[in-house]
C-alpha cells in the first residue's frame, strides 16, 4: 500500500472517531443540583444554556421509517442531478449549508474553549416576547460571539473557495453537534435503526449505483475526504479523495453514545450521590467504541482489496450491536440493557409524576380565611362555581379542591361560616 493512501485511510478514521468520542461525553446529562441557589437574573452564566439544551430523541417508530425517508430523499437528490443542472443546485446547497455550518461550527467553537480553558463569564439573555408572551430565549456569551466571528470568516472562506479542509471541519462540525443532540430512547431503538440502515445500505450501494453518483454529486459537507496521494503531485494534476459518509459516523454514533449514557446511568444507581462530571466505568461504551473502529478497519480493509465503494454500515452495524449484546451477556446484564429508557434514567418520567401530583399537594388545607376573618371550609366533592365547568378529579386529588371565594352561594357561605365557627372555638 503507498504511503499516501495509508496516511488518508488513517485520517479517515480518526475524522470518524473524534467526534463520535467527544460527541458522546457531550451528550451524557448530569442531574442538576437540588440545593444550587438561583441567581438573579443579572448574574447569570453560560451554564444555564448548557444544562437548558434540549436532544431530539428518537424512538421506535422512527427507527421503522428513517430507512424509507432516507431513502425517498436520497433518490430524489439522484433525480434531481440527473434532471437538472449539477451547479445550480449545488449552489442552493452550498447557500444551505452554509448557515448551518455558522451555527454548528459556533457551537464546537464553544464547547472546546469552555472544555480546554474551563472558563466561567455571565451571560447575556435575549428575550423575544408579543404581548407579554415569551415567544423565544437565549443566553450567550462573549465566548459565542467570539466563536461566532470566526465562523462567519470559515463560512465565507469555503464558500468562496470550495476548500477540502474547510468541508471537513464543517463536516466533523456537523456530526460532532448531531451525536451531542440526537439521542436514542432505547437499546431496541438503536438496533432496529442499525438493523434498517444495514440494508438500506447495501441496496443503495451494491444495487444501484444512486449511492455513489449522489456523493460525487453532492458538493456539500456531507462527508469527511481526505487526497489518496497529497506529496509529490504535479501542480496540473488533480486531487483524488478517498470518502466517508456522515451517516457512517452520525448513525453508530447516537448509539455510541447511548452505550455511554447507560454506563453512566449504572454508575448513578449505585452511587447516587457521586460528584458532578466524577469518573465512571463505561464496559459498553468501551466496547462499543472498539468495536466500531474495528467495523471501520474492514470497510478500509475491503474498499482497497477490492478497489470499490464499500457500504459502511454493512460492517458497522453487526459490529456496534453484536458488542452491545455480548457485553450484557458476559456482565449477565441483558435484561437491563433491553429494559433500558432513556426517559427513565434522565429522570423525565420521575419529573411527570411530581407534576402530576405536585399540584394538588399544594392544596393540603381544607380551610381558607375570608376577607372578613372568618374561615370557610372547602368543597370536597368536585363541584363546581355558577360558570357552569365541572371540575375532572382522579383518585389522588378528589380529596382537595380550590374553590374561588365568589363559587359559593351566599346559603353555602352561611353553613361554611358556622362550621369553620364551630372548629375554630374547639
Amino acid at each position: 500500500m503507498e504511503v499516501g493512501l495509508l496516511i488518508a485511510y488513517a485520517a479517515l478514521g480518526i475524522m470518524a472517531v473524534v467526534p463520535i468520542y467527544y460527541g458522546s461525553f457531550a451528550s451524557v446529562k448530569w442531574p442538576k443540583k437540588s440545593k444550587q441557589k438561583r441567581k438573579s437574573p443579572g448574574h447569570e452564566t453560560d451554564s444555564s444554556s448548557e444544562e437548558e439544551s434540549s436532544a431530539e430523541s428518537l424512538s421506535t417508530e422512527d427507527a421503522y421509517l428513517f430507512p424509507i425517508f432516507g431513502s425517498v430523499v436520497l433518490f430524489s437528490l439522484y433525480l434531481i442531478f440527473k434532471l437538472l443542472d449539477k451547479e445550480y443546485v449545488n449552489y442552493l446547497v452550498t447557500a444551505y449549508f452554509a448557515f448551518l455550518g455558522v451555527v454548528a461550527v459556533t457551537n464546537v467553537g464553544v464547547h472546546v474553549v469552555k472544555s480546554v480553558f474551563k472558563l466561567k463569564v455571565d451571560a447575556y439573555k435575549l428575550v423575544l416576547t408579543k404581548k407579554a408572551k415569551e415567544l423565544y430565549n437565549a443566553n450567550f456569551t462573549i465566548i459565542h460571539l467570539v466563536s461566532l466571528f470566526f465562523s462567519i470568516l470559515l463560512t465565507a472562506f469555503y464558500v468562496g473557495t470550495k476548500n477540502w479542509i474547510a468541508s471537513n471541519i464543517f463536516g466533523l462540525a456537523f456530526a460532532f453537534n448531531a451525536i451531542q443532540m440526537l439521542s436514542l430512547d432505547s437499546f431496541k431503538t438503536g438496533m432496529i435503526l442499525l438493523g434498517g440502515l444495514f440494508f438500506y445500505d447495501i441496496f443503495w450501494v451494491f444495487g444501484t449505483e444512486v449511492m455513489v453518483t449522489v456523493a460525487k454529486s453532492f458538493d456539500a459537507p456531507i462527508k469527511v475526504v481526505w487526497p489518496k496521494q497529497w506529496i509529490g503531485l504535479q501542480p496540473d494534476e488533480a486531487l483524488q479523495f478517498t470518502m466517508l459518509g456522515l451517516g457512517d459516523i452520525v448513525v453508530p454514533g447516537i448509539y455510541v453514545a447511548l452505550c455511554l449514557r447507560f454506563d453512566h446511568s449504572n454508575y448513578l444507581k449505585k452511587n447516587p450521590k457521586a460528584s458532578r462530571y466524577s469518573i465512571f466505568p463505561t464496559p459498553y461504551f468501551r466496547n462499543c467504541f472498539t468495536a466500531y473502529i474495528l467495523g471501520l478497519v474492514t470497510t478500509i480493509v475491503v474498499m482497497h482489496t477490492f478497489k470499490a465503494a464499500q457500504p459502511a454500515l454493512l460492517y458497522l452495524s453487526p459490529a456496534c450491536i453484536l458488542s452491545v449484546l455480548a457485553t450484557g451477556i458476559v456482565k449477565n446484564q441483558l435484561k437491563d440493557v433491553f429494559n433500558y429508557s432513556a426517559d427513565d434514567a434522565e429522570g423525565k418520567g420521575e419529573e411527570k409524576k411530581k407534576k402530576d401530583t405536585g399540584r394538588p399537594k399544594k392544596q393540603m388545607s381544607s380551610e381558607s380565611e375570608g376577607d372578613d376573618g372568618s374561615f370557610k371550609k372547602h368543597n370536597t366533592q368536585g363541584e363546581d362555581d355558577n360558570s357552569g365547568t365541572s371540575a375532572v378529579l382522579t383518585a389522588e386529588e378528589e380529596d382537595y379542591v380550590d374553590v374561588s371565594p365568589t363559587s359559593s352561594t351566599s346559603g353555602t357561605k352561611k353553613k361554611n361560616k358556622k362550621k369553620s365557627s364551630k372548629k375554630k372555638t374547639s
